[in-house]
């Protein structure tokens, strides 16, 4: 049997993409397992960092992200073993003890790094610290982990109002607060739960919907003392607080598995088992949208692994349906929206996107390249200020297409390619190894049986 052929070459350090489907088409057949889930592997290493005694973490995604967090970190004194197995080992100073470090923290491309570190550097007192990243990060906004943190005392200097990186932070003793949030972010809480270990009482945080709980669940299991209210949808953290290390075991990442539950769900005869995937039921609204839209995806070998639930998933070719995401599934897929708008392409009827305006705040303006490239390969799309509507199905063609150095349109346009006439060229594929190092090789292997 014919398959698509996946080329890629480098240009000037940035790579190009080619995908070539063939009339015969390219079913996605086997098993296949994800990488460490982006998320808990930057707070493995954060609160090890920040804990007393070693932590193993196995599983830990070595991508771009995790390894920016790891540097700081060290810069900070922590030892932490090299990213080039899945099994680091972290030994922590304990909380209160970081080192000022004599160079500049930089976070790459990780807002999850800037923002969540602001958190611990703000509440270590009598240390001066100095924080930036990449052009795309210093573009990202910083106020509102900023605005939050000098209402507890803290100092942060930045550029327009020290709302953006590079920032300065004179770290300071802080004052508890109860944070009512504006929106549902979880790198929002979980900075300032992280500053809330140093700060003397009881540090709480409100959301308008619940966001990913992974800071929570993983403050608890080292040791730290963590409230949960459901029903005001708040997270309280009692401080100061003391952390032991611990082993941590890296469950897949569901935000990339979710190139191959789309991939799988919308490419003929395709029958794929994604192994080890994190189904936290903060993490899983791409699972509620594509049962929504008719996917047929099971749960298998459904399990636990250190606090976080985990199943392998299965997922099977058939037709799909347009449907409405929007208002409190937006923090439970936020991430997963550009390989939706793709599934949208090919659903009958029309998909709208709604409440995701966070999303022109990403790695890119994810809601103006996604409708701008899926224009370019065919699709009907039209841009909204807070989303897309998508009209299917139609037949995609190939075009040339660039991820403008983010991780996840690279990944979403390869995905688009699989389904389209022609040949697709994607530029500046290489970002899609910030959280996936193996997707290129995975989705070569995956196309060619």
């Amino acid at each position: 049997m014919l398959h698509p052929i996946v080329t890629s070459e480098f240009v000037n350090a940035r790579q190009r993409l080619i995908l070539s489907p063939t009339a015969e088409g390219c079913p996605l057949v086997g098993r296949v397992r994800i990488p460490g889930d982006k998320s808990i592997s930057h707070r493995a290493l954060m609160l090890g960092a920040l804990a007393e005694g070693e932590t193993t973490i196995e599983g830990l995604l070595l991508g771009e992200d995790p390894r920016s967090t790891a540097a700081c970190f060290r810069a900070l004194g922590a030892e932490i073993s090299e990213l080039n197995t899945d099994r680091v080992t972290v030994r922590g100073i304990g909380i209160g003890n970081l080192q000022e470090p004599i160079g500049v923290l930089d976070a790459g491309n990780s807002g999850t790094t800037l923002r969540l570190m602001l958190g611990i550097l703000a509440s270590h007192p009598d240390r001066f610290f100095t924080i930036t990243g990449d052009d795309s990060l210093r573009s990202r906004p910083m106020g509102r982990v900023v605005k939050p943190l000098t209402t507890m005392g803290a100092q942060i200097w930045g550029r327009r109002d020290n709302t953006l990186a590079p920032l300065a932070v004179r770290g300071q003793a802080l004052q508890p607060i109860h944070y009512q949030s504006p929106i549902a972010s979880a790198q929002v809480k979980s900075c300032i739960l992280l500053a809330g270990l140093m700060t003397e009482g009881q540090t709480t945080v409100s959301e308008p919907a619940l966001s990913r709980d992974h800071s929570e669940r993983m403050l608890r299991a080292f040791g730290a003392e963590v409230i949960v209210d459901p029903d005001t949808i708040s997270a309280t953290v009692v401080g100061p607080a003391k952390l032991h290390g611990q082993r941590v075991i890296v469950p897949g990442d569901i935000s990339s598995a979710a190139f191959w539950l789309v991939a799988a769900a919308i490419v003929p005869g395709s029958d794929l088992t994604i192994e080890n995937v994190g189904i936290n039921p903060t993490r899983t609204g791409i699972l509620d949208v594509l049962h929504q839209m008719g996917a047929n995806i099971t749960l298998e070998n459904e399990r636990d692994a250190a606090g976080e639930p985990v199943a392998d998933l299965r997922v099977r070719y058939g037709p799909l349906n347009g449907c409405e995401i929007s208002g409190a599934l937006i923090p439970r897929l936020v991430d997963e929206i550009p390989i939706l708008a793709v599934a949208a392409t090919v659903a009958q009827g029309k998909t709208v996107i709604r409440d995701a305006e966070e999303l022109r705040v990403k790695e890119s303006d994810r809601l103006a390249v996604m409708a701008a490239a899926l224009q370019k390969m065919g699709a009907q799309v039209t841009e909204q200020p807070d989303g897309l509507e998508i009209t299917g199905p139609v037949q995609l063609r190939g075009a040339d297409v660039d991820s403008h150095t983010d991780h996840r349109i690279a990944m979403s346009l390869a995905i688009a390619a699989l389904v389209a006439q022609g040949t697709t060229t994607i530029d500046r594929a290489e970002a899609a190894a910030i959280s996936y190092p193996d997707f290129v090789p995975t989705l070569e292997r995956l196309t060619q049986g």
